[in-house]
C-alpha cells in the first residue's frame, strides 16, 4: 500500500473565482498540464469535461492547473466548451507537487509543467498520483480511482 501524504495546500485564481484546496471539503483531482490550447492539453481537458458529471456523482472536484493566465483560461474554456475549474499558477504550486521540471524540447532546455495528476481525498491526503501522463484513457482511469475511494 502506498504511503499517503498531505497535499500541499494552495489558493489560486481560477475560472470559478479564488480556490483554496483545503476549503473544498471533498475529494479533488488536480491535473497539471503544460499549456492551454495545445493538442494534448485540449484533449485532456475535453476528456475531464466529458466525465465531469460522473466525477461530480463520485463527489470529486476537477481542477486543472497550468501557468497560463486567467485570460488564457477563459478563452480556452469558451473555445472548447469547458466548465471544469482551471487555475492559474505562477509555478509555486507545481513546484510544491514536484511537477515543475526541466524539459528538453528539440535540444532546448526550459522549465515547465510535467503532465501529472493527483487524487486527493476529502481530508487533503494524496491517495494516488500519475506522472508523465498519457492523455488517452487517463480521465477514465482517474474516475475509477475516485469512485474506488468511496
Amino acid at each position: 500500500m502506498a504511503m499517503t501524504r498531505q497535499a500541499p495546500d494552495f489558493t489560486l485564481p481560477s475560472t470559478d473565482g479564488e480556490i483554496t484546496l483545503s476549503a473544498l471539503g471533498q475529494k479533488a483531482v488536480l491535473y497539471f498540464y503544460p499549456r492551454d490550447n495545445t493538442p494534448g492539453c485540449t484533449l485532456e481537458a475535453q476528456e475531464f469535461q466529458r466525465l465531469a458529471g460522473a466525477f461530480a456523482e463520485a463527489g470529486t472536484r476537477i481542477i486543472g492547473i497550468s501557468k497560463d493566465d486567467m485570460a488564457s483560461h477563459e478563452k480556452f474554456c469558451t473555445r472548447h466548451g469547458l466548465a471544469i475549474t482551471l487555475a492559474s499558477d505562477t509555478a509555486e504550486v507545481a513546484e510544491a507537487y514536484g511537477v515543475w521540471v526541466e524539459k528538453n524540447m528539440y535540444g532546448r532546455k526550459s522549465m515547465g509543467i510535467e503532465r501529472a495528476t493527483f487524487l486527493i481525498d476529502a481530508s487533503g491526503a494524496i491517495v494516488r498520483e500519475w506522472r508523465k501522463v498519457k492523455v488517452n484513457g487517463h480521465a477514465e482511469e482517474v474516475l475509477e480511482a475516485a469512485r474506488a475511494l468511496g
